[in-house]
Parts: C-alpha cells; structure tokens; sequence
C-alpha cells in the first residue's frame, strides 16, 4: 500500500514508522491526539477509487492527513460499496491500533454513511456500526464523520 501526506506527497517508510514518528513529535509538543480513519468512493468507468485516509489530530491545532488510494472493477450496490469503505478503515484500524495503545492515542473509524433514512447510504448503516463496534472501534457517523465525509471524499473526487 502507497501513503502520501495530503499537500506533502509520498511516505517513503512503512505508515507505522511513519505515524510513530508524528505522535512522538506531536507528544513532545504536549498535544493532546486521536486518529481517525476513514474511507470514501467515487465511480471511476466501470469501477470505483476508495481512499482511505488516517488523520492524526492535534487537538486545537488541526490534523495531519495521510491517504492511500485503490482502484476495484465492477459496481457493487450501494450497500456492498458502504461496507467496502468500512472494511477498508477497518483494515487500516486494525493496523495501526497496536501503535496507537502504545502511545495511548485513542481511534475513531469514520464510516461514510447518512443517519437520514432517506439517503441511499442508510441502507448499510446497522450492519457497518455493528461492524465497527463488533471490532471493538468507536465509530462515527455523518456529519461527525469528517475522516471519511470531508478527507478522504476531496481525495476521492480529485
């Protein structure tokens, strides 16, 4: 998997090395963190780009953002795509977690999904929320979701 800092390019080290040396600068500041981990799609032809995106955030100070993109072939219904994006931030939760109860910086996994029954998203919200809690992640959902909703959607859609 590639990572790149948004507005700084590519991560040329494992994202583990990477981000430990992020919460050790950040820590040595005396900032206070979470992660957030989230991931959105955007049709591409005859297939979707995910991005998942970690965000490291200093709280008050604003957030460092790293992303990794894929492309998959095919059109999966919208529910197969929303628990897509969930399993893909899962995937990288589980990952990264150990680091993060190292340094005791707490996750969140961001799940792309509207809590609006009439938005077309809702249809995967019960199965992802049990998904991510099943994990044993907090979650956050639209409009609290900014790693997926914001982040990883403006990569998406460039």
């Amino acid at each position: 998997m590639k990572w790149k800092r948004v507005h700084q390019g590519p991560i040329n080290e494992p994202i583990i090395e990477y981000l430990e040396k992020l919460i050790v600068a950040e820590q040595e500041k005396g900032n206070k963190l979470k992660v957030a981990v989230g991931t959105d799609s955007q049709r591409r032809g005859r297939g979707y780009k995910y991005a998942t995106v970690i965000i490291l955030v200093s709280e008050g100070k604003g957030g460092k953002v790293m992303v990794t993109t894929d492309l998959e072939k095919g059109i999966p219904t919208i529910n197969e795509r929303m628990l897509k994006e969930v399993y893909k931030s899962i995937e990288i939760a589980y990952e990264i977690c150990p680091l993060l109860d190292l340094y005791d910086v707490p996750l969140e996994v961001h799940a792309d999904i509207n809590t609006d029954p009439m938005h077309g998203s809702n249809v995967a919200l019960k199965q992802a929320i049990g998904y991510i809690q099943g994990m044993g992640y907090t979650f956050k959902v639209k409009p609290e979701a900014f790693a997926s909703s914001n982040c990883a959607d403006d990569v998406c859609h460039h």
